[in-house]
């Protein structure tokens, strides 16, 4: 900590560490065979989500503003377990726990901003099915491809907007208290409670980002499936609202991996050994890109029958090059 006194002795105003080190995971028992879970997780999530992804372009009849956004959410998927998890590996696998202060900040934005579009992509999701459940009439008249696109850029263009504010707010304090993070990854709140000068607009900041991209977008997905039972139970047979609930499996399933973990943590965080909560939460952002894709190819028909489809192709292309050989 000699750098931090001999800064100080010489009043500068910012005081800005060489580095951050971030200690999350130090001391756990058996960590190493949750790295190795880690990687097997990753593995999965590319694999998953790449295969998503690359069906929706293949086949025209996926082209739909539905699948635009479930396209995307399995690219912010990838992009996000491609920010977290090679990084923590790099960090306490082969042990470079020291991370230089302006890459400290690089690692916030990549991942807070993945995560929060995950969040937010689901809301996109959620409209989707309020109107294709409400108002099936009219559905290719609110939800075009049109709507679908601006609204997914509306999404990208906020949570990079406030995640940058995030970021910047932050390299204007002084780190003179501490360099230990004691987290899996560039916590926001963890880096601005190291500062030695007063910091209310991070405190602000920390208080509203995740009542933006979490309990905001998870209110309005409860309110939107309220509002669908509710209007089903009105005018639809019980067999009428078991198959239109039957479209909603996959949304509602994605729905529960995201948020469920997040509040049981943030609920019992108290009561949770400070190991636990950090294992806990380093779940909660590389889980659901790894389940994500394995939900939507199980519980989505028009998805399974692309995959057959193109499965059958790619069969009779190759029976006709040996054919032809």
């Amino acid at each position: 900590m000699n750098f931090f006194s001999s800064a100080l002795g010489k009043n500068i105003t910012f005081v800005r560490p060489a580095y951050f080190i971030i200690s999350g995971f130090i001391g756990i028992p058996n960590i190493k065979y949750y790295y190795v879970f880690l990687l097997f997780v990753y593995i999965v999530s590319v694999l998953g989500n790449t295969a998503v992804m690359s069906v929706i372009c293949l086949d025209h009849n996926l082209r739909t503003p539905k699948y635009i956004a479930v396209f995307n959410l399995a690219f912010a998927d990838l992009f996000g377990s491609s920010a977290v998890v090679p990084k923590v590996l790099d960090i306490f696998l082969f042990n470079h726990h020291h991370i230089p202060f302006n890459n400290c900040f690089t690692f916030m934005f990549f991942c807070y901003t993945c995560l929060s579009m995950q969040a937010l992509n689901l809301v996109a999701l959620a409209y989707d099915r309020l109107v294709a459940i409400i108002f099936p009439l009219h559905y290719h008249v609110k939800v075009t491809h049109r709507f679908m696109f601006s609204l997914i850029a509306s999404f990208w263009l906020f949570v990079i907007t406030v995640t940058l504010i995030a970021v910047c707010l932050l390299t204007q304090l002084s780190y003179c208290k501490s360099v230990i993070i004691n987290s899996y990854f560039c916590d926001h709140g963890q880096i601005y409670r190291l500062a030695c000068n007063d910091y209310p607009p991070s405190l602000v900041i920390g208080v509203l980002l995740p009542v933006l991209i979490l309990w905001l977008p998870l209110a309005f997905i409860l309110c939107t499936y309220l509002y669908i039972g509710y209007s089903l139970s009105k005018v639809a047979t019980s067999q009428e609202r078991v198959k239109a609930f039957k479209t909603c499996t996959a949304h509602l399933s994605l729905v529960a991996i995201y948020f469920l973990p997040v509040l049981i943590t943030f609920t019992y965080m108290e009561k949770i050994h400070p190991n636990a909560r950090i294992i806990n939460l380093s779940l909660t952002s590389v889980f659901p890109p790894m389940l994500n894709p394995i939900i939507y190819v199980l519980q989505t028909q028009e998805i399974k029958k692309s995959v057959k489809k193109l499965f059958r192709i790619r069969v009779k292309i190759n029976d006709q090059l040996s054919i032809h050989y």
